[in-house]
């Protein structure tokens, strides 16, 4: 299995929130085709087909546990994880 295939089930199964590194989590969600900008200190991510932005922040080398959770709900909205969609 994959880095970002084990990332993934990690936020879909939501048990490890606050453990997610800022910068795995923007590799995956440019894997599933989400286009990223920065401004400043935030990333921000947007795909077409998804109404959401999706805004991340670090938190030391982490990202914030609300952001995660907001990411998990986009990815189970528009069922982007593929077969680890639940």
């Amino acid at each position: 299995m994959a880095e970002s295939d084990k990332l993934l089930s990690r936020i879909l199964q939501g048990t490890s929130d606050a453990n997610i590194h800022f910068d795995d989590l923007c590799r995956l969600l440019r894997r599933l085709g989400f286009e990223e900008r920065s401004r400043g200190s935030h990333r921000m991510f947007r795909k077409q087909g998804v109404q959401e932005l999706i805004n991340l922040q670090r938190d030391g080398d982490q990202v914030k546990v609300y952001q995660v959770r907001q990411v998990r709900a986009v990815i189970l909205k528009y069922r982007l994880g593929g077969e680890a969609d639940v």
